[in-house]
């Protein structure tokens, strides 16, 4: 799915930032939960086809004992591969780049390379990216406009087989298990998307895209009264109450866009 550039551009630049920025910051913030360190480096694969976030990520993890840089890939071709050959503890996957499917790449590290943990971090946070990569095996999802801070303890804690997000994907998640575990213990971390059947979820694509009930229908093969009581559903599953709040969730999820 293609999706504006600007908003990663300005993502990227807080992730890159003066590394000493977070003491400047740092002064009148609410003391956090400490997470706690691995003795031994956790090393981290960055799959990003932006350069320049690559090496900010670099930079950050030069503060940090337990943290090492493993490389970068400019997208997800021969991503096992290189996995494989470089062992990293976490693979941190971006979504939108050029190149193979992201959430199918995850899903072969997760199924090839088991000791190898993804975690995603992306400048969009909707429920259906949520979804497919947690369903893919992910460990955790950010957004890379998230605190730095946070996406650290989020690595620090997959590396101890915990789930991890930020506090954008947590407003969108219900964890189906604790999150001291990880996709091995049991079911991932749900959206209100999940709740949603496939039928339900095709129509609100069509919603989306703007058709009128009746051309739903017809695209569907269901009479108007059938697409009526799926929207009905959808409506009370995503607890939307209105007709137009329900298309723009279609269209700020990107689903008029699959």
């Amino acid at each position: 799915m293609a999706a504006p550039g600007r908003h990663r551009h300005r993502a990227d630049r807080r992730l890159r930032g003066d590394p000493q920025a977070r003491h400047r910051r740092g002064g009148g913030r609410r003391p956090r939960r400490a997470v706690s360190v691995p003795d031994r480096k956790i090393r981290v694969l960055c799959v990003d086809d932006h350069a320049f976030l690559a090496e900010g990520l670099r930079a950050r993890f030069a503060l940090e004992r337990d943290l090492e840089y493993a490389g970068r890939l400019p997208s997800a071709e021969g991503l096992v591969q290189e996995v494989q050959r470089q062992q990293p503890d976490i693979v941190l996957l971006d979504i939108e780049m050029p190149g193979p499917d992201p959430f199918e790449a995850a899903a072969e590290v997760r199924r090839l390379c088991p000791r190898s943990r993804v975690v995603f971090l992306s400048a969009y946070v909707r429920d259906h990216y949520v979804s497919a990569a947690f369903k893919a095996g992910a460990f955790g999802y950010f957004s890379k406009s998230d605190e730095t801070e946070h996406i650290v303890d989020g690595l620090r804690k997959v590396s101890l087989g915990q789930f991890a997000f930020g506090p954008k994907v947590a407003e969108r998640v219900k964890p189906a298990v604790p999150l001291q575990h990880g996709p091995a213990a049991g079911d991932a971390p749900r959206t209100k998307l999940d709740s949603l059947s496939n039928r339900e979820l095709e129509v609100l694509r069509l919603i989306g895209r703007g058709l009128s009930r009746g051309d739903i229908a017809r695209t569907l093969h269901r009479s108007p009264k059938t697409i009526d009581g799926h929207r009905e559903r959808i409506m009370k599953k995503l607890d939307i109450h209105t007709n137009p709040e329900l298309i723009r969730f279609a269209i700020s999820e990107g689903l008029a866009e699959s």
